[in-house]
């Protein structure tokens, strides 16, 4: 019942996005990934990591007949389109293999089964829906929040060194070999992220049953709430409001050799074409849950979340696309999420209320402080920057201290008959005591 309540809500919502994109004259989720099972999809990666993780519900044969079926149905379409002259992708047969699998669930499957299957299917699907609801809200973003508070958080920032300034310059030093890496990183985030929830996922098909949380629920959570805080605190990025990319739009073209000015902010009007998706920085916040669920790992997979958090936070910095203010913001905002997730799997405690609320009231602080408090938090940097460290540690350490708490606890194996009892310590006797 509950995954019936959060589908059918899903799908209301998505109707929804459906109806407002189409009154801005664009594409929704629902008729972009329509389109997709005929049409070139826009994305063929993130189709085939849907489909991957739909098949941790199917046994290692159901796999390979899951994989052919996808490949042989992408070639065909290949063929037919290449023969047309139409445009070149593929990812249609990763689609119609989830769509084909849901159909199956429902028709050929019963009991737990048909319930394993459906929610295979539906995390896959869930995963695909949730871009295509992110480019949604991306453009209902740069339609309806004409000014961006970009000169806001510029002005904050100068308490935090200017990060982006700093790190743009060394990228650039650094250019083509750590602008290309770093690109790879960046663009490969769901890529990376269907690699991490796989592993978790990989005992699914045995145990028949998924684990109470996992990485992908708080992604996806991730990416439904984080654009909502983009419509309260619309925010374009360095390298559009003081850059190249920003054109005549630019407040200045001064990233990023050159500091903004401290001066009072405002508002500043902006195209209806760039997304206000900098406060927070949902690649920070997705790329600090890969990290976080990588640490029960293997150590590979322990060095590849430090690398790809490493990576991403370079990235955002260096190509321009965040503050640094945006990044502790990301930070804060995903531990607060993932909290919030584990407790719902293993469920509610005081622990869980008071790091939740606790995450909650820090993040709301720092987009008032931000919006409100920029010219205290420039004019006293190393009072302020520390500050907003600090703010972002204290909700690093409360996660990890409530972490400790929620891991299970070793009970000892239950005593045979026959066992010798454990002996108790004798106390020591003193020389003198023995003579006496």
């Amino acid at each position: 019942m509950l995954w019936a309540a959060a589908g059918v809500t899903l799908l209301a919502f998505l109707v929804v996005l459906e109806i407002v994109a189409q009154g801005y004259g664009e594409h929704g989720p629902i008729l972009n990934l329509s389109r997709e099972v005929i049409f070139a999809p826009h994305s063929g990666p993130l189709l085939y990591a849907g489909l991957a993780l739909m098949m941790v519900v199917l046994t290692w044969r159901e796999r390979f007949v899951a994989a052919g079926a996808a490949v042989g149905i992408d070639v065909v379409l290949w063929l037919v389109r290449w023969a047309a002259g139409a445009e070149m992708n593929f990812g249609n047969g990763a689609l119609w293999v989830l769509i084909g699998c849901a159909v199956l669930a429902l028709t050929r499957r019963t009991g737990p089964d048909r319930a394993l299957l459906l929610k295979g299917t539906g995390l896959g699907l869930l995963l695909i829906g949730g871009h295509k609801t992110g480019d949604a809200w991306l453009l209902i973003t740069s339609k309806t929040r004409p000014d961006v508070l970009d000169p806001y958080v510029a002005v904050a920032d100068h308490a935090l060194g200017d990060p982006s300034w700093l790190v743009g310059r060394v990228v650039e030093a650094t250019d083509p070999v750590g602008g290309h890496l770093l690109g790879a990183v960046y663009g490969q985030l769901p890529l990376a992220a269907a690699v991490f929830a796989l592993y978790q996922l990989r005992h699914v098909a045995v145990e028949r049953r998924f684990p109470s949380h996992h990485l992908v629920r708080t992604f996806l959570v991730i990416g439904l709430l984080g654009p909502a805080i983009y419509m309260i605190f619309p925010v374009a990025g360095p390298v559009y409001a003081y850059g190249p990319d920003g054109g005549p739009w630019a407040a200045a073209d001064l990233w990023p050799h050159t500091l903004p000015p401290i001066t009072a902010p405002h508002p500043i009007p902006f195209d209806e074409i760039t997304p206000r998706n900098c406060m927070p920085s949902l690649h920070t916040a997705w790329t600090t849950a890969i990290f976080l669920h990588s640490r029960k790992g293997s150590r590979p997979l322990r060095y590849a979340g430090t690398f790809w958090l490493a990576g991403t936070l370079t990235a955002t910095l260096g190509f321009g696309y965040h503050y640094g203010a945006d990044l502790i913001a990301g930070v804060v905002f995903a531990l607060t999420i993932d909290a919030g997730m584990r407790a719902l799997g293993r469920g509610w405690d005081g622990t869980a209320t008071r790091l939740v609320a606790y995450g909650t009231a820090v993040f709301t602080a720092l987009l008032l402080a931000y919006r409100f408090l920029p010219m205290q938090l420039a004019a006293h940097p190393w009072v302020s920057g520390p500050l907003l460290v600090l703010a972002m540690v204290s909700v690093i350490l409360a996660y990890v201290r409530a972490m400790r708490l929620w891991e299970p606890k070793p009970v000892p194996a239950p005593r045979q008959e026959g066992d010798a009892l454990p002996q108790e310590p004798r106390p020591a006797v003193s020389p003198l005591e023995n003579h006496v």
